[in-house]
Parts: C-alpha cells; structure tokens; sequence
C-alpha cells in the first residue's frame, strides 16, 4: 500500500530527518539514500523496517545535520607538493611573485571534515525518528487497507451473488442430458427411416456419465468456502498480503473449471462474471500487505 511518514529528533549537536515513502510491490523491497556518515547503520534501518512493514517498495530518506562548529583537516601532502612545485617553476625559469593564499586554498582536495564520533544520544536519536516516522506511515497505510477491505468485500459479494444462479442450473444438468440424449436419438432415427424403443437402462448410464463428467458441484462448494475464508484473512493483522494472493489463485482456479466442464450458456456467463471479479481481486491484492 502506499504511504507516507516523516520523523524528526534533535539531539545535543546535531539534528535528524527521517521520511518514509512507500508504494506497492508484492516483496518488500528498501531503497536507502543515506548519508557517508550514517550509512555504518543500514542493516539496522532495513531491520527496524522489516520488524513493521512486510510488503512494499520503501524509499527512505535520512538526513543528518550537525548544528556544532565543524573542524577541517589539512592535507600537508597536498600543499606541501604544490608549493614546491611552485618554487621550481620560480628558480628554473626565473620567476617572480610569491604564492597566492587564494589560489593555495582552491586546490582540491586539502580540506577534509575531521569525523567526532557521535554522542552516546545519537543512535537513540536515529531509532526515535525512525519509529515516528513508521508509526505515521502505518497509521496512513491502515487508513487506506480499511478502504480497500470495503472494496474487497464488495467484489466478493458480487462473486456469490453469481454463484446462486450457477448453483441453480447446475441442479438441472442430468435433466438437460437426458433431453438432449434422448432428442439426438429421435433425430439419428428419423434420417434414418426407422423406428425403435430407446433403451432407457442405456440411456439412464450415459446421462450418469455426462453428468459426473460436467458436475460443478465441488467447485461451488469450494468457491463458497474460498470466499469465507478471504473474509476470515482480511479480519487479521498479519501476514495478509501473501495468503490473500494465494487464496485469490484459488478462487481463480475453480472458477476456470466450471468454466470448462459446463455447457450451459447461462453458467458460462455466470462463471465469466466471476473471472472478471476475480481478477480486480487480483490487483487489488497486491497493494495489501
């Protein structure tokens, strides 16, 4: 799901930023943009953000500011070499002129911010921001999941109220075999010329095979339980992304096989409504966590 959350904390010398931006993704996937001197802290950042948030593409952004007095090293190396350099180029060529501070201090790379190590409240620091801004960030994200709850359960809805009249035809099957059986063979008879009893033993067997064969019955029993079921995860608080995904394969599965085994125009149409559902289900899955 997407998201946003920000946290701030300052500290005895120094000062914390933490945003948190999240859109959907179906694994957990963090980006950090984080500065030289934090980035010693990335295992712990991606592990304060796994302990909370289980799916998502997560940008962070963490900046660090210090509000002391910053001390510079100087690279002697550096100066040291020009300057002689500079005083071969004045002896060989017969040069005048002294080096200039202005051009001395230009030169790249002689200045270096000397590292302090931090204050024994810095890492708290960190940590504090980091869960303000996850808590803002979850609380954004939850507000969102009980809108999409509501959409989930509507298209369930709309699942089961195709499912009555799949369920309803489906009772009629055998009845519809036995007619159309029984209208083929008067028909072969007649081109034929001839005229005999129909077998009804016979008969009987192939209306029970051709009704075995396209029986749906376990798939609407199975499509039933499947959608309870959904509705039983979506009332967790864990680990409700993933088992929605799987379930929704499901739903999608049996959904195809009465597709299949059915001739009856009225269950195709039925079951293809179903299908449509099933897959705004599906997108709609990937955005919870």
């Amino acid at each position: 799901m997407t998201g946003f959350g920000r946290g701030a904390v300052a500290g005895e010398g120094f000062s914390v930023t933490v945003e948190l931006k999240t859109v959907n993704n179906r694994f957990l996937d963090i980006n950090l943009r984080l500065g030289n001197e934090v980035s010693a802290l990335e295992s712990d950042i991606k592990r304060w953000i796994g302990q909370r948030v289980a799916r998502g593409r997560v940008e962070v952004n963490l900046q660090y500011d210090r509000s002391e007095e910053v001390s510079y090293d100087l690279n002697r190396n550096i100066v040291g070499g020009y300057l002689s350099a500079m005083k071969v180029l004045k002896d060989e060529f017969g040069l005048a002129g002294e080096p200039d501070l202005n051009v001395v201090a230009r030169l790249p790379n002689i200045f270096s911010s000397r590292k302090e190590e931090p204050s024994a409240d810095f890492m708290p620091a960190i940590e504090k921001a980091f869960t303000l801004a996850l808590d803002e960030l979850e609380s954004m994200r939850g507000k969102e999941g009980e809108l999409l709850a509501i959409e989930l359960d509507s298209r369930l809805a709309e699942i089961e109220t195709h499912l009555g009249p799949i369920e309803a035809e489906s009772a009629t099957i055998a009845d519809e075999h036995r007619e159309r059986l029984n209208k083929r063979v008067a028909e072969i008879l007649e081109r034929a010329g001839m005229t005999a009893e129909i077998d009804q033993g016979r008969l009987a067997q192939e209306v029970a095979y051709l009704a075995d064969r396209s029986d749906i019955s376990e798939e609407i029993a199975r499509l039933k339980a499947h959608t309870e079921h959904f509705r039983q995860i979506m009332r967790d608080d864990r680990d409700v992304g993933k088992r929605l995904d799987f379930l929704t394969q499901e739903l999608s599965r049996e959904a195809n096989t009465v597709t299949a085994k059915t001739g009856s125009i009225a269950v195709k149409g039925n079951a293809l409504a179903i299908k449509s559902e099933i897959e705004k289900i599906r997108e709609q899955v990937q955005n919870v966590e």
